[in-house]
């Protein structure tokens, strides 16, 4: 099978977050990056799982700049065969959607994973958008997959209960926690990842079909009273008195 796995990067989990230019832009200045994890653990492994199952070839694409190529490899060391990255900044989903929608036209991919939703924004737009480009079905929030011939049986949970859909290929699927366990990469893979394909294309004409007003931090949390766990009264008092829960 032929598979397309769209990655990003994002601000590692422990950076310090804050804004420029009248909080309209996000400082990027001492802000590590790495590889959105539900890009990574879910879309790109189960990308890989298929491909150790079915055969055939795990693709990743992303868009951004040349410092990107370090994530990029990461996903090449963990087991995708090859990559493309669109040398462009990413200014909203539309635009990486399309940006996405021109490299797959005329590819003719089986299956387009991508990750549920990045973990900075929490958009969730890309997957849905990119099959409406493609005119490709689209399975979001799938966590579970199994594929047979050129059908695949998908499911994901709702309120209630689990959902199972089937779809034959090719389709566009977003996954989230379930669909697979996250691979870390070996010595081996690391090593080959240094001779796999990196292509780097120029983008296509799209316009940005939103802007930026204003970034705001949530406000601080409150600090905490601790309380002895001998003296429960002075809980209950708190919890009636102050926080007015009971």
């Amino acid at each position: 099978m032929k598979l397309l796995v769209c990655i990003c990067k994002t601000p590692d989990t422990t950076a310090k977050i804050s804004f420029t230019n009248d909080n309209t832009q996000f400082d990027t200045n001492n802000v590590s990056f790495i590889m959105n994890p539900t890009d990574e653990w879910y879309a790109l492994v189960r990308a890989i799982e298929v491909k150790e199952q079915l055969g055939g070839t795990v693709t990743v694409i992303t868009v951004g700049q040349k410092d990107l190529d370090q994530i990029v490899r990461k996903a090449l060391a963990i087991g995708a065969d090859n990559a493309v990255r669109v040398n462009a900044e990413p200014t909203d989903a539309y635009f990486v959607a399309k940006q996405i929608a021109a490299h797959a036209q005329g590819e003719n991919y089986d299956l387009i994973f991508t990750g549920k939703e990045t973990i900075d924004y929490n958009g969730f737009m890309v997957g849905g958008m990119l099959a409406e480009l493609l005119d490709l079905p689209f399975v979001s929030l799938a966590n579970h997959m199994e594929i047979e011939g050129n059908t695949a049986t998908v499911s994901r949970d709702i309120e209630g209960g689990v959902e199972k859909l089937t779809v034959d290929t090719p389709f566009v699927v977003s996954a989230q926690k379930g669909m697979a366990e996250q691979r870390i990469p070996n010595m081996r893979g690391i090593m080959m990842a240094r001779r796999k394909p990196l292509k780097v294309v120029e983008p296509v004409a799209a316009a940005s079909l939103i802007s930026t007003k204003v970034y705001e931090l949530p406000p601080e949390r409150k600090s905490v009273k601790l309380v002895d766990p001998e003296n429960p009264a002075e809980l209950v008092r708190l919890l009636h008195e102050e926080a007015k829960v009971i």
